[in-house]
């Protein structure tokens, strides 16, 4: 697929000529620098997602699995093609859908190109999500060849009727053999992804899944409460009665309890909702995201950041395809202000472990990190606000009276 030749943009206003703007600015990387690749396959759609994903029947014309690489390749190249110096590449993040069901030297093809277009930085992380049943043992092999680093097993539950619920295919046996093939094929970080608060799923069944996690032998775990998005067949089954409404009480309980079994299994919480055995097992490409890092994100619906700047692909997967031919694939884009920025950074550094310097913080934010501390949401040491464990049940609460 060919990519047309970047050229100055009439429109001043345009996504194209925002991106080239931005990425002139010599502020791009400062802060770490990121790719992110989305690959919206999958074989079928989870009742739960409400992710950017299609299924083979839900595709059209102009990108399949079979092409998909070359398609994202062309975007990387465009994308190297706008920065006038171009900043090495700390962390490269595959997600989806079901990155794992392009074939491992695909993959393995679009971080080369990073690398060529870009370069990886030395140390760089390369992750790639993985639905258990995609993967083998042979397969994670050919994957750590190509350069990956760190593998994200979406294993969810291993309790069979919490998966039927969530309209996961994998058994959870699966999951756990996809963590041993990883560790055979040499990955040094692997994490295991759960989902609590499903209907139907008691506390022992999650306390059983996070046991499971720590004896797999992953030295990192995310662990995110049901969330129920209109439009999915899950809220339509919650709707129509079929399925009780989750309860944000029992979301409240399996949260402390995965903070009581990871921690005393030697993980410790660096953001809410992950935990990792180690400072070098935290996921560096989501800690750029949190941390103000630039990145571009390349594929169907992916989002990008540079200085000052935020746009987003056209999300179908033909129409991604199609503006691709023309230029920059972009549906839209937004010039962040100074309050956009304020929000964004209390927002996402609260929620670490690290805390929020309360230099950040304006007047208004200074009196309400007292606030917390005083309500025992909070403690302030070394200048930055640092959440309880009630504060991070309340996170969202603590983030609102900061910014408000």
């Amino acid at each position: 697929m060919g990519v047309s030749t970047v050229s100055p943009v009439a429109d001043p206003n345009s996504p194209a000529a925002s991106v080239d703007a931005a990425a002139a600015d010599p502020a791009v990387g400062e802060a770490g620098f990121g790719f992110y690749v989305h690959v919206p396959f999958c074989v079928s759609r989870c009742g739960y997602c409400d992710f950017n994903t299609y299924t083979a029947s839900e595709l059209g014309a102009g990108v399949s699995r079979d092409t998909y690489a070359s398609i994202a390749r062309a975007e990387i190249r465009d994308a190297a093609a706008r920065f006038s110096k171009r900043p090495k590449v700390d962390t490269v993040f595959f997600g989806g859908g079901t990155p794992t069901l392009l074939s491992a030297a695909d993959l393995s093809s679009i971080l080369g190109e990073i690398d060529d277009a870009f370069g990886l930085a030395d140390g760089y992380e390369a992750t790639t999500e993985a639905n258990p049943e995609s993967v083998d043992a042979d397969y994670l092999a050919e994957l750590h060849d190509g350069g990956f680093t760190r593998l994200s097993v979406g294993m969810q539950s291993t309790a069979s009727h919490v998966l039927k619920i969530l309209d996961r295919e994998h058994s959870p046996q699966k999951a756990l053999n996809a963590v041993e093939y990883a560790h055979k094929a040499g990955f040094a970080h692997v994490s295991l992804d759960l989902i609590y608060g499903t209907p139907g799923e008691t506390a022992a069944d999650f306390e059983a899944s996070l046991n499971a996690a720590v004896d797999a032998g992953v030295d990192h775990v995310s662990a995110y409460a049901l969330i129920v998005e209109d439009g999915t067949a899950l809220a339509r089954r919650i709707r129509s009665g079929q399925v009780p409404q989750p309860s944000d009480d029992v979301a409240a309980d399996r949260y402390l309890a995965a903070e009581a079994v990871l921690s005393a299994a030697g993980f410790a919480w660096y953001e809410v909702s992950n935990w990792a055995r180690s400072e070098a097992a935290q996921c560096r490409h989501n800690l750029l995201y949190w941390e103000g890092g630039h990145w571009w994100g390349a594929g169907p619906g992916a989002h990008s950041h540079l200085p000052d700047v935020r746009w987003w692909n056209h999300k179908h997967p033909s129409t991604y395809g199609a503006a691709l031919a023309e230029g920059l694939p972009a549906a839209g884009h937004e010039v962040l202000t100074d309050d956009d920025r304020y929000l964004e950074r209390i927002l996402l550094r609260t929620r670490l472990a690290s805390g929020l310097p309360l230099s950040l913080l304006r007047a208004n934010g200074q009196a309400a990190a007292e606030q917390a501390a005083a309500d025992g949401l909070a403690v302030i040491e070394d200048g930055r606000l640092k959440l309880t464990l009630r504060g991070r049940l309340l996170a969202d609460a603590v983030v609102r009276d900061l910014t408000s």
